[in-house]
């Protein structure tokens, strides 16, 4: 019969740990530990405490911020979770020397940085620097949108709060009268205790609404209309992205080519980027100037996808001198390598209108022209008729056509050549004929002609090898997939650690080996 060695749960036995013996050379927390500990400056944090002759000794910031950015590495965001591993974890251990912080403490540390996590960020990017870890000949600048911690339900203008805060009160009268009128002897107790309890909870949330409502004007967009505010969050924005509508903030980063290492970073609480441009490009030169490269952008590359695209944006690049290549919305459409990706498009547009349960409306292509521009043919076989010849839309000439409303009323593809069936008459149609010789050359245009040459794709293409492995590593590698703070200056701060650890992956896995 087979023979095992005794074991025991039950018995203990006390092991001695070295911490300096447990964070081994090679390793990242030891890059992290000497990079705190020998060259990064951390006296900013000095003027916080006022401890020196009264009052309980602090935390030293050193180990504090030594376990955040040794949690963040390792996807570990929770402050509770971060305090738990420095009681259960060998490496948190040694990093912190056994010191244990509680969670708050963590918690009010990254949440009081403000400012402070930018001179550590540009600490970390001298590092880099003296390393030669940046090239400063192409920078590419890119957004990363995530979620925070803010609920898309409290969204909406003071109108729509409004109205909100009216609903839940009509709510509550509407149970209260029911409590009134019915027998309270024939009710359900346990009935009774939940809707008492649905009534205290609504009531809640109307106070929190009058309070919001009185405090908080509508946000101004740039057309006048009002910007949707948020109650949990009012700096976070609505954002459209290929996963849905979400809440949250656009992490945006300047990109260095050589070694992706990021030069300026910044979280956003914008839907659009295109007014993203302007400050990052501003932020950057501060952080290069900060570490003694002033003119930077006077001899770089700056590459940006369509979501930085907008005249205004082009002609402040133009002007300011910077050799940038920024592509439109129409640029893969002129790049012959993509001449048949219209017919994927046009498969996956009736495929969502499949999904959605309606229709997809007919494009001006579905139209047919004539040869002498008189009339062209919808596809329902009917006529549309031109009614101006000479039409000039943005810089381009035009023939516009306009069907009969005899016809389109009672056509039975209305539906699916009318985006508002219910109250537009007739279909319109415009078919571009090329550049008007009267309209001057936009920066927009001059920008299509620099980045459709060869030269210009080829320096674009570069983009995504520079920018695109950044956000794979912060929200992929480790593990950023939304913020955990509320408002911009806090999760500005987060974002900031988050790319800080990345640079100081890029120092631990590149510097020994760059001369």
């Amino acid at each position: 019969m087979a023979r095992y060695k005794d074991y025991s749960y039950d018995q203990g036995e006390f092991i001695p740990i070295f911490f300096d013996k447990q964070i081994l050379a090679g390793t990242f927390e030891h890059t992290l530990n000497h990079l705190i500990d020998e060259e990064m400056d951390l006296s900013v944090f000095d003027e916080r405490f006022r401890n020196d002759e009264t009052g309980a000794p602090a935390y030293d910031p050193a180990i504090l911020l030594k376990i955040i950015l040794y949690a963040y590495s390792r996807g570990i965001v929770s402050s509770r979770k971060i305090a738990q591993c420095c009681r259960e974890n060998v490496i948190f251990m040694a990093l912190s020397a056994h010191t244990q912080p509680h969670f708050t403490t963590i918690a009010d540390f990254i949440a009081s940085m403000g400012e402070d996590a930018i001179d550590l960020f540009r600490d970390v990017l001298l590092i880099c620097d003296e390393m030669k870890l940046i090239g400063g000949e192409m920078f590419a600048v890119d957004g990363c949108k995530l979620p925070s911690n803010a609920s898309k339900e409290w969204s909406g203008t003071k109108a729509d709060l409004a109205r909100k805060k009216d609903k839940m009160e009509g709510a509550i009268r509407r149970i209260l009268k029911k409590h009134r009128e019915e027998d309270r002897s024939q009710r359900d107790g346990e009935v009774e205790a939940r809707e008492e309890q649905y009534v205290a909870t609504l009531r809640r949330r109307v106070k929190k609404l009058k309070q919001f409502l009185e405090i908080n004007p509508d946000k101004p967009g740039k057309s006048g209309a009002p910007l949707k505010s948020n109650l949990t969050d009012n700096e976070s924005a609505k954002i459209k992205t290929s996963h849905g509508v979400i809440q949250g903030y656009d992490g945006v980063a300047m990109v260095d080519h050589k070694h992706q290492v990021i030069v300026h970073a910044e979280a956003f609480g914008v839907a659009q980027e295109q007014e993203l441009m302007v400050p990052m490009i501003v932020g950057s030169c501060e952080n290069l100037r900060a570490i003694g490269k002033p003119d930077a952008f006077e001899r770089a590359q700056l590459t940006a996808d369509s979501g930085f695209h907008s005249e205004k944006n082009v002609r402040l690049l133009m002007e300011r001198g910077i050799d940038a290549y920024v592509a439109d919305h129409q640029f893969r459409q002129r790049d012959p390598r993509f001449k048949e990706v219209d017919r994927y498009k046009e498969r996956h547009r009736r495929e969502q209108a499949v999904v959605a349960r309606k229709s997809a409306l007919f494009l001006p292509k579905d139209f047919t022209m004539s040869a002498d521009q008189r009339f062209c043919i919808c596809p329902a076989g009917k006529r549309l008729y031109r009614n101006g010849g000479n039409v000039v839309i943005q810089g381009y000439r035009a023939v516009k056509f306009r069907g009969r409303k005899t016809d389109c009323r009672v056509c039975e593809l209305r539906s699916q050549c009318l985006k508002h069936p219910d109250r537009t008459q007739a279909r319109q149609v415009h078919f571009f004929l090329g550049r008007s010789a009267s309209a001057s050359e936009t920066f927009s245009q001059k920008m299509k002609r620099k980045i459709d040459t060869p030269r210009g794709r080829l320096i674009y293409g570069q983009r995504i090898g520079t920018a695109e492995p950044v956000f794979a590593n912060i929200c992929f590698n480790k593990g950023l997939d939304y913020f955990t703070l509320r408002g911009k200056r806090k999760v500005n701060t987060q974002w900031l650690l988050f790319c800080m650890v990345h640079n100081l992956g890029k120092i631990h896995r590149l510097g020994p080996a760059v001369s």
